[in-house]
């Protein structure tokens, strides 16, 4: 579990000032703030409306180069059910 701090609602606060998503997600942008910060190595989401998309994906990466932050993958969950053949 993790608290949202200052940093956390920055980094929200940047993805949606940078048009990444809008006001209206604003726990989505709360979500990826507590990811980036808490140092996760990816977020796995069912949400491809707002956080599994091509333009989330390369905006967090934008964020995360321009904070110098240790870069995060965002996946879907299929990618475990892959087997193996």
């Amino acid at each position: 579990m993790v608290q949202i701090n200052d940093n956390i609602a920055e980094v929200a606060q940047q993805i949606i000032d940078m048009g990444i998503l809008t006001k209206k997600s604003y726990d989505d942008c709360q979500h990826i703030g507590a990811a980036i910060i808490s140092e996760c190595d990816c977020i796995m989401s069912w949400n491809f409306k707002h956080i599994v998309n091509i333009k989330t994906i390369r905006g967090i990466r934008a964020i995360t180069n321009l904070k110098g932050c240790k870069p995060i993958e965002i996946l879907n969950p299929t990618v475990l059910l892959e087997s193996e053949e």
